[in-house]
This record gives structure tokens, C-alpha cells and sequence, in this order.
């Protein structure tokens, strides 16, 4: 079969129509140039084009898996998008990521997972576990799940606190073969019993090919931002080779994992 390069469409945001005030990042619902709406995340919020760098990373590995995820799309901003905004913390957050966001599709009607009510399969569990260890996601707890339930199907969102070793790259061999410890506190972990399974299908999956084709993704303008790196292509390959060491070594994550697990039943 071809390997067929990934793709992200562009809009363009025309109307902002409500904040969604979860969190640090002031996502919001827009409208864009497609009819369509959007989850918007700003590169001027929280934790900046950081947070967008993971959100993609993560949103497309879990596409790539077989994972339902919105579709993610490139959302341009221009300069006097927010001059009419009322609201000034908004209008501030508007200024500030004027240029290419990131938005994933709005799930109009979805509901968000409660571990109470809603059922997953282990084969399911496991394979959102895997990839949570992989990408070093520490947002998929009870308390936050970042889950949504539309149509009778499982979704998974927001991806943006995953990869938190680019927020001190200094050391990032080091921390890619480290155990992920928060993956005790994943709200799926207890119906996790397939991750060896899991684990040798999604290593077959994730090639070297297919990641860094999914990091070539990343806009040059959300990267190089300081003087750790010499140029922008040196940054981007940092998330391969990251990605690729971690997986050559997924031993240590899933191993975590599983004795996490026993400890819980």
C-alpha cells in the first residue's frame, strides 16, 4: 500500500463565537471560512506554540492508530480579527495569535466520558493507555478525561499537555526512555490488560517513516523560538528522534504501566 502524506487543510477563523473557559489555554469555538465550526487553540495562550506542536503530534499518532480523533486543521488569524471583541482578556488572546492556530473540528452534541456511565473495552483501554505512555500525556485522568462520547463512539481531544519534555529540551535523550509515572492516574488504566498485544501492533504501525512524517507537519514558524536549536529543521527532528528512541524502548512504558495497574486491582 502507498504511504500517502499527511495532510491538514487550512481555514480561515471569520467569527468568534464563544470562549470555552477550560483550563490555562481559553480554547473557543469559531467559525471558519468553511461553514464549519472549530475548537480553537490559540498560540497565545497557556503554554504558546507548545502546546500546538504537542495537540498535532498527539491528534495525528492517534489518527495514524486507528483512534478516533476530530479532524485537526491549520486556523489562520489576521491581524484585526479581535478589534470589535468587547471582552479585553479576549481581545488580548486574539492579538497575541494573530497567524496559523490550531483547531480540531466541534463534535456538536458529544457528551464527555464519565467513567461511571460509559463502558470501554480493554482492547480500547489498552490501546489509549499505550499511546498516552508514548506521548507522555499526564491530561487523561478522572477528574479531566479528554474524552467525548458522540454518536455511541469514543473521541479522544487535547493533546496539548502531552510531550511536556520540549519544555526543557536540554536533556531530551534522558527523558525519552524514562518511565512515565503519572500513567497511574489514567482514568483507563484498570481495564488496560492487552498492552503487550497493544504494544507490538502500534510499534509495527508507528515507523520510523510515519513519524516523521506526521513531525513534518509542524509549521517552520512554531519552531526555533529560542537559542537551544541552530536551525528550524534541527528543533523538528528533535520530536523524531524523540518519539523514535521512546519507541525503540516501549518496554520501559509498558512495563510501567502494567505494574501501575496491578497495584490498582
Amino acid at each position: 500500500m502507498k504511504n500517502i502524506q499527511p495532510e491538514l487543510r487550512t481555514v480561515n477563523v471569520t467569527r468568534y463565537v464563544t470562549p470555552l473557559r477550560e483550563g490555562g489555554s481559553m480554547p473557543a469555538i469559531a467559525e471558519a471560512d468553511d461553514d464549519f465550526l472549530y475548537v480553537l487553540k490559540f498560540r497565545g495562550a497557556g503554554q504558546g506554540l507548545r502546546a500546538l506542536i504537542a495537540e498535532l503530534i498527539g491528534g495525528e499518532i492517534a489518527r495514524a492508530l486507528g483512534l478516533r480523533m476530530p479532524e485537526l486543521v491549520f486556523a489562520q488569524l489576521e491581524k484585526d480579527f479581535g478589534r470589535i471583541e468587547p471582552d479585553e482578556e479576549i481581545q488580548d488572546l486574539l492579538r497575541t495569535s494573530v497567524g496559523l492556530n490550531l483547531a480540531l473540528h466541534y463534535l456538536s452534541g458529544a457528551i464527555t466520558f464519565d467513567p461511571l456511565a460509559n463502558q470501554v473495552d480493554e482492547k480500547t483501554a489498552s490501546e489509549i493507555v499505550w499511546m498516552d505512555a508514548l506521548l507522555t500525556n499526564m491530561d487523561r485522568t478522572a477528574r479531566n478525561t479528554n474524552m467525548l462520547i458522540w454518536h455511541k463512539e469514543l473521541w479522544l481531544i487535547d493533546h496539548g499537555a502531552a510531550l511536556y519534555f520540549h519544555h526543557a529540551m536540554e536533556n531530551w535523550e534522558e527523558q525519552a526512555v524514562r518511565p512515565f509515572g503519572l500513567i497511574k492516574d489514567h482514568v483507563l488504566l484498570s481495564q488496560a490488560s492487552q498492552l503487550e498485544e497493544v504494544d507490538a501492533l502500534f510499534k509495527a504501525i508507528l515507523t520510523p517513516e510515519k513519524i516523521r512524517a506526521i513531525v513534518a507537519l509542524i509549521p517552520d514558524d512554531w519552531l526555533i523560538r529560542d537559542n537551544t536549536f541552530e536551525s528550524i529543521e534541527a528543533h523538528r527532528d528533535v520530536y523524531s528522534k524523540f518519539l523514535e528512541l521512546r519507541l525503540a524502548n516501549s518496554e520501559i512504558f509498558v512495563k510501567e504501566a502494567q505494574n501501575a495497574r496491578e497495584a490498582l486491582i
